[in-house]
């Protein structure tokens, strides 16, 4: 494994961290075999679940038909018909968020433990390394969905209403054993967020550093920012780029470099945009505008609308012209 942790002499004193992940191919060591089958159960349920969010084509029509139509019993039940499975699926992505909490925190335990740096950890534990990229990557994925989708909420909200007037009406519904008030409430504050994905991973990591109080936080926003480094460093480099057989792989580690970054801005006391962060900003915005423009928008506006710090008086204007 020796070869493709190869560290290069950095060129910049502030270039951060720089060395090869193999985001392909890492295998797990026996110290870290645990943590990653565990996390390995999780993610394998990822695609099915990206994939049953692109399919979802929502009730909007028979939705539309049922409030048009107050007094036509038939219409009312074929709307109900046609949302009550749609909140089940609704479910289990919410489900899975909670599942995705636990993992990454999971992760976060292992990549900042003492003794060794997050630089360290991420270079030991390659295979931890490509699972935390590949939470991140899902959920980039996820949000971007969820955000050119608007039969989600709109489903959700009819789902709600109906539920409240058949309890005024004391109509029981099978469905409330499956989804109930109190998830349905969870559930709505879940799919209110325009990335709800990522402010699940937000706040867990947020609850992370709060949780583990003898843990400087600089062990967790040096490894995002560590993590954030190495993805740009491959991107940058020629000789990294070569050894990605996937042409996918540049993309993923677009999507991490951008999800990490978002990540660090939320738990950071004074954010990535910062000029005393460990985030090279101009940078990382830079190497996403020299990608092909329709690979990279979506990537853009993600930092442009999910961070927290992008419009604090401390950004500097020639960041928020770059986003511009």
């Amino acid at each position: 494994m020796g070869n493709l942790l190869k560290v290069l002499t950095c060129t910049e004193l502030d270039q951060g961290p720089n060395f090869f992940l193999d985001f392909e191919n890492a295998q797990p060591t026996d110290g870290e075999r645990e943590v990653w089958n565990q996390i390995s159960a999780v993610l394998q349920d990822s695609e099915s679940m990206l994939a049953d969010l692109q399919s979802y084509k929502g009730a909007g029509q028979e939705i539309r038909e049922a409030i048009q139509n107050p007094n036509d019993i038939q219409l009312q039940e074929k709307a109900w018909n046609s949302v009550c499975p749609l909140v089940v699926r609704l479910k289990r992505f919410y489900e899975f968020s909670l599942r995705l909490e636990k993992a990454l925190q999971s992760l976060l335990e292992s990549l900042t433990c003492p003794p060794y740096t997050p630089t360290q950890h991420l270079e030991r534990e390659q295979a931890l390394a490509k699972e935390f990229a590949e939470i991140l990557h899902f959920t980039l994925r996820f949000d971007e969905l969820k955000m050119r989708n608007p039969a989600i909420q709109n489903d959700f909200s009819y789902y709600r209403r109906t539920i409240s007037r058949n309890r005024i009406n004391n109509m029981h519904l099978d469905i409330e054993n499956e989804v109930n008030n109190e998830m349905a409430n969870r559930m709505s504050l879940f799919y209110a967020e325009a990335t709800p994905m990522l402010k699940t991973l937000s706040n867990a990591t947020t609850h992370f550093v709060s949780e583990n109080k003898t843990l400087p936080i600089e062990n967790t926003t040096d490894c995002l920012s560590t993590m954030a480094s190495v993805c740009k460093v491959m991107l940058e480099t020629p000789e990294y780029r070569s050894r990605f057989t996937n042409e996918e792989t540049l993309l993923f580690c677009m999507r991490v470099m951008v999800g990490v970054i978002i990540l660090y801005d939320h738990v950071h006391p004074v954010g990535a945009f910062s000029k005393t962060s460990k985030i090279d900003m101009k940078g990382y915005i830079k190497v996403l505008k020299e990608q092909p423009p329709d690979t990279v928008e979506g990537l853009l506006n993600a930092l442009r609308f999910t961070t927290r710090h992008l419009n604090d008086e401390s950004t500097s204007k020639q960041i928020r012209a770059m986003l511009q």
